[in-house]
């Protein structure tokens, strides 16, 4: 009755529209939901966002991958409010820490800050403190290489590059010095002459090439010298280092298939320092050869663009990379001339059923 609606304890039902909320009961349920969820903001706020807020996803990432994963909690949590503390540091605040930590003090403020991270990770995992640490994956010697090759000031897209130098140093990981390397220059054979503007750009000068042999027999030099050096006979490990993967996937592939012999198993994988570089340090700037020395508070040693000297540069980026932890690991391979990543398995995370990419 009463016109088709009823009244049952202040709230109004119609047929038509359904409930109808008296205003001072609503008011009293916005309330309360709003204090619901200012007490779990408050919990999560307390309980869950300190790891997450005090570093940044870079340490995060590499924080998970330590021995046991997100198991060392307490480890792992001192490393986080250490980044955390680092993170808001002004860049002179960490070059003075640095420097009380008689640690270089070179660089841009993203690597001071990564340097100064990873000196506390390994003072606190050398400590033994509730995480024991896999060693890390070492080679005893890189191969540092950086190829020239022919070209113009504006190459054709049939443009067949051909590499007139060859070096190769033999880098101590453990000195970080050059113990040996090798060098030469090879005579190209499909542009026999080299043009003005590779001479200026590389120093290389005609006569230089018209001397020097050609690719396939300075090739067969390389394997015996690294042969000499115990290259393959299991008593050092060695890896292969560039610039970027241009020289193996670029010069060596392509120069391969033009003399018509086998590419040589020595250079089917590599580390890419370019890439080391720029997970590494989180920079901002530029991956090119001499912004990456600039990043490091370092200066380009030699002629730009000599082979011989790219590689010394390169070779002390490297060592910088080492100096500051970063664990250069082969990270890249040539799989039928197309460049491939090679992503190494963390024992500790990954299941043993899964494999890195086989080059």
């Amino acid at each position: 009755a009463n016109g088709g609606k009823r009244q049952r304890r202040g709230i109004s039902f119609s047929p038509q529209f359904g409930a109808k909320f008296h205003p001072g009961r609503m008011l009293n349920e916005i309330v309360l939901g709003g204090a619901l969820i200012l007490v779990f903001t408050l919990l999560y706020l307390s309980f869950l966002l300190p790891s997450k807020m005090i570093g940044n996803d870079d340490d995060e990432k590499e924080n998970a991958t330590l021995p046991g994963g997100r198991g060392g909690d307490g480890v792992l949590r001192e490393l986080s409010l250490a980044n955390g503390q680092i993170n808001r540091m002004n860049k002179e605040e960490v070059r003075q820490k640095l420097q009380e930590l008689h640690l270089e003090t070179r660089g841009v403020k993203e690597v001071l800050k990564k340097r100064l991270k990873s000196y506390y990770k390994k003072q606190k995992l050398s400590s033994g403190a509730g995480v024991k640490s896999l060693p890390p994956e070492r080679y005893d010697f890189l191969l540092v290489i950086d190829f020239e090759a022919t070209c113009m000031e504006e190459n054709p897209p049939d443009f067949q590059h051909e590499i007139i130098e060859f070096p190769i140093l033999l880098v101590n990981t453990e000195t970080l010095t050059v113990e040996d390397q090798f060098h030469s220059y090879c005579k190209p054979t499909i542009n026999p002459k080299l043009t003005p503007f590779c001479t200026k750009l590389t120093g290389i000068t005609q006569k230089m090439v018209d001397k020097a042999p050609e690719f396939p027999l300075v090739l067969e030099k390389v394997l015996e010298w690294l042969d000499m050096k115990g290259y393959g006979k299991g008593q050092y490990k060695f890896a292969v280092a560039t610039d970027g993967p241009w020289d193996m996937c670029r010069f060596l592939y392509q120069q391969c298939l033009y003399c018509d012999i086998p590419y040589p198993k020595a250079f089917r994988k590599w580390i890419n320092v370019k890439k080391h570089f720029a997970n590494f340090y989180q920079t901002k700037g530029s991956t090119k050869l001499q912004e990456m020395l600039a990043s490091l508070g370092l200066q380009f040693e030699g002629k730009p663009h000599s082979g011989r000297d790219d590689a010394v540069n390169i070779a002390r980026i490297a060592g910088r990379l080492i100096q500051d932890g970063c664990e250069l690991r082969i990270n890249e391979c040539l799989n039928n001339g197309r460049v491939e990543p090679v992503v190494p398995p963390r024992k500790q995370l990954v299941p043993t059923s899964l494999k890195a990419i086989e080059c």
